[in-house]
């Protein structure tokens, strides 16, 4: 987008946006504290925004929120405060701007419009923490449709983004046929945004200029694009980017692995970066300007750094929505709630004829003008919260009251094991229909109300076929290649059975020992926010793993009561009871014509 576009999606600064301002200084120097309603969440806000229930209700665009601003705040930090305030109302301003011009033609129904969220609850550090978030224009009942954005499926030439856009039309001269990242289609995503970013350079177009789209379009994109949280933002909401020792103690509370995140990361960022992006740094710079108000902020764009911050907004923006991940420009300003909330759907925009698939928000509520429009990111784990959002909201805090507690243990098909390459083979053809089965699987343990602990079964299946060994590897003979994964479903032997129990119990163990490590180590008086937050996945983790850990204790003690393969062979044979001679010739008084042979 040229810098003439830019310049005209600046709006210039009203009367009442200069006198909101000074009354707002004026609140700030004389530490006045504005009370807002307490909430359970320990952060108010994901690099979307506000991410707690009890946020304040907005005024539509026109009017300005008061900033609440808590006295235990350093004098310091309620200045960059301020700043921060008067940068979202503009980025606000811009998107707002753009959604009254072009609005109609390409988001079809958006009953909001942008505004500021505010932090609420007593936590001082949720100041730092302020985004935006979409308030009502109108009055709403509950299941009304709020917002909608079609897809543009076929070209792109619309705001949603879609994985298959970046192989198919954006990269289609760039990366090589069949290219697909560890990063998967998040990865695709990172490759879109920063593009989308590339194009917005303030000094001049950059990047690759497609898909192509229409002015309105793109200058709705272009606002967008400017209202993201910047780099130095992200580190501070996103676990990704967080400091490498918070990042160490994210690794060491959950079973869902950072770690693992950062590699395959850092591993598809070198690819592109010596293969692509340094192949050509006037296309793929290093940096850009984004034009934000009447200032340019550079942003990190395609180095293993932009890549990375890349995929933390992909991870906190994306929605899975009828059959695809997608990045939903403007829908995607809507906050999380775990109450009175619904997750977005895909459905037909339009009339009968001449309707088009898209994104659907509708109210969990009843809404008034003024009102903050949630939804729901959907049934998630604490652990899972974080690493996509950022925050663990109320309801994964509250395990009595229904929360989701899970935590994840890997296993895998050995290296060394010498019946791999049987085991492979199985786990590609012989498993699932068209859904093959890799060497290395991740299963959920499941804590919280009305667990009993009782893994997955699919995971003890699993482990099975992969404990599979001595007299038991008979199984993987040719002969059973059709119904070996049936026989996997119960119990092969006692000695097998045993394995794979043992498997289960020493992750479960590991888990816990690194968790408790980490907690003995901690001599931590007032623990930063973001350890707050780990702290609190790794409590509800633990919860998982130990009652996964006490159910399969008591397995270990019950093999023998157990009915394994050879038995129930023979109960099949009809072989199961002793042998008697009456069995072989039957009575010992013959009846004449009362023999069975069948000549």
């Amino acid at each position: 987008m040229s810098n003439k576009s830019s310049a005209r999606l600046r709006p210039p600064m009203s009367g009442m946006t200069a006198v909101a301002l000074l009354l707002l200084v004026a609140c700030l120097s004389a530490h006045v504290a504005t009370a807002f309603t307490a909430c359970s969440s320990i952060r108010s806000s994901s690099s979307r925004g506000s991410a707690h229930p009890s946020a304040p209700s907005l005024r539509p665009r026109g009017a300005r929120v008061e900033l609440g601003v808590s006295s235990s705040v350093p004098a310091e930090d309620v200045t960059a405060s301020a700043e921060q305030i008067k940068r979202l109302q503009t980025l606000a301003d811009l998107a707002n701007e753009a959604i009254e011009e072009h609005g109609s033609e390409v988001l079809k129904t958006f009953n909001a419009r942008v505004g500021v969220i505010l932090p609420s609850g007593d936590d001082e550090a949720q100041g730092k923490f302020l985004r935006l978030g979409l308030v009502a224009t109108g009055s709403a009942s509950k299941g009304d449709l709020v917002a909608s954005l079609p897809f543009n499926e076929g070209d792109g030439s619309g705001l949603a983004l879609e994985p298959n856009f970046a192989a198919k039309i954006v990269y289609d001269k760039v990366l090589p046929e069949g290219y697909d990242g560890w990063t998967g289609d998040v990865g695709f995503l990172a490759m879109l945004l920063l593009n989308e970013m590339a194009r917005q350079d303030a000094d001049s177009p950059k990047g690759v200029d497609l898909p192509r789209r229409k002015e309105g379009v793109q200058a709705l994109m272009s606002a967008w694009i400017a209202s993201l949280p910047s780099f130095e933002e992200m580190t501070e909401m996103h676990p990704l980017l967080w400091n490498e020792d918070e990042q160490e103690i994210m690794q060491l509370s959950s079973t869902k692995k950072i770690y693992r995140l950062l590699d395959d990361i850092e591993d598809d960022s070198s690819w592109l970066d010596e293969n692509v992006w340094s192949a050509d740094r006037e296309k793929f710079p290093e940096t850009v300007k984004i034009r934000v108000g009447d200032a340019d902020e550079e942003r990190q764009c395609f180095t293993v750094d932009g890549f990375r911050y890349a995929v933390a907004v992909v991870r906190s923006r994306s929605f899975f929505v009828d059959g695809a991940l997608r990045l939903l420009p403007y829908v995607d300003y809507a906050n999380h709630d775990d109450y009175d909330s619904n997750e977005l759907v895909g459905g037909g925009i339009g009339m009968l004829w001449g309707s088009s698939k898209g994104v659907l928000l509708k109210s969990g509520k009843a809404l008034r003008v003024g009102d903050e429009v949630r939804i729901s990111y959907g049934p998630k784990g604490p652990a899972d919260y974080i690493l996509d959002h950022g925050f663990v909201p109320p309801m994964c805090q509250l395990s009595t009251q229904g929360g989701a507690i899970t935590a994840e243990l890997s296993f895998e098909v050995d290296e060394s094991d010498r019946f791999r390459d049987d085991k492979l083979d199985i786990l590609e053809f012989e498993t699932y229909d068209l859904a093959p089965m890799e060497p290395a699987q991740v299963f959920d343990v499941v804590g919280g109300p009305g667990s009993t602990g009782e893994p997955d079964p699919a995971m003890i299946q699993f482990l099975r076929l992969v404990k599979l060994a001595g007299k038991d590897a008979f199984l993987l003979e040719s002969i059973f290649r059709k119904e070996i994964w049936g026989f996997m479903s119960e119990p092969v032997s006692e000695d097998n059975e045993k394995a794979s129990v043992t498997a289960v119990q020493e992750a479960c163990e590991a888990a816990l020992s690194d968790m408790n490590e980490l907690e003995s180590e901690d001599s931590s008086a007032s623990p930063s926010l973001n350890e707050q937050l780990c702290s609190m996945v790794r409590g509800s983790e633990r919860e998982a793993l130990e009652r996964t850990l006490a159910y399969i204790k008591q397995e270990a003690e019950a093999l023998d009561l157990k009915e394994y393969y050879q038995e129930r062979r023979l109960k099949t044979l009809g072989l199961d009871s002793e042998w008697t001679p009456e069995d072989e010739f039957g009575s010992t008084t013959r009846v004449p014509g009362a023999a069975d042979y069948d000549w």
